[in-house]
């Protein structure tokens, strides 16, 4: 990266103590050129007041926010598209996110904290996240891809996103980038983690089911109600002969994750 970056050691009291060979922090730039510019700086008052940072260098917000079929058709622009700084955002998104997770969760291993990672940083949720602080709608797109909706599609809002990060580094160093990130991050991982639970319910019961009773557990459906476009489907789980669980949902599946969750609670939690 050419970039030129320096160390910055004002860490939060309560964030990771980051080794010498953690991300170093660039040196904050106040250059502001007065001819490349064709968006007022009044443009991005409110989306710096969501990030919670005023941009020294105001360049690197427009950058990040621009696609490159905006570059495309107006090459006069002379800002750039916001790959770069989308390759250097996704590297500080893994670090800020890896570290929060080791922080937030000290009882994880090595598998747990992975995927949770994972599932903060992923494409659907960055996108969310972007629509969450209004960078959907300060993009700047190509008129085809405006057209074709493409202030909506996940990737062009995930690309903005981790760019915006990118640019938040370059701009204001690692501290400028946490404090963006972790107070959205805090809510997605609690989501994320009450997914894997309701997903991986069956497999939990399935687990226990034949280490405690030596039995693999059977699902049915006994009831299904409602017309056919809102339909609610109920379904038990069975230990042997006996119903352990009964659950329901908008899908078979979902009943079946219910039951399991029901059987697991009164199994395993003693609920």
């Amino acid at each position: 990266m050419s970039e030129s970056r320096v160390t910055n050691n004002q860490q939060p009291a309560t964030s990771i103590e980051y080794p010498a060979t953690s991300i170093q922090q660039p040196a904050s730039s106040n250059r502001h050129p007065a001819t490349s510019i064709q968006q007022p700086a009044t443009d991005f008052v409110v989306l710096q007041q969501a990030l919670g940072h005023r941009f020294g260098d105001l360049d690197l917000l427009r950058r990040a926010l621009t696609h490159p079929s905006y570059v495309n058709e107006h090459p006069e622009d002379g800002i750039g598209d916001n790959q770069r700084l989308e390759f250097l955002g996704d590297a500080v998104l893994d670090f800020v996110a890896g570290a929060w997770v080791f922080r937030h969760y000290p009882d994880f291993d090595e598998g747990p904290m992975t995927r949770l990672r994972a599932a903060l940083v992923r494409t659907k949720t960055l996108a969310q996240l972007a629509k969450q602080v209004g960078i959907g709608e300060a993009l700047r797109l190509g008129r085809g891809e405006e057209e074709a909706g493409g202030r909506e599609r996940d990737a062009n809002l995930c690309d903005a996103f981790e760019a915006v990060v990118g640019g938040l580094y370059l701009d204001g160093g690692l501290a400028a980038a946490e404090a963006f990130v972790e107070p959205l991050i805090a809510p997605a991982a609690e989501a994320a983690l009450a997914a894997e639970a309701d997903w991986d319910a069956k497999s939990r019961l399935q687990e226990w089911s034949q280490a405690e009773l030596g039995v693999t557990p059977r699902y049915r459906i006994v009831a299904e109600k409602g017309p056919d476009h809102a339909k609610t489907f109920v379904a038990e789980v069975l230990l042997s002969k006996d119903v352990a669980g009964q659950g329901s949902g908008h899908s078979k599946q979902a009943a079946e994750q219910a039951a399991a969750r029901a059987a697991w609670e009164v199994l395993v939690e003693g609920g």
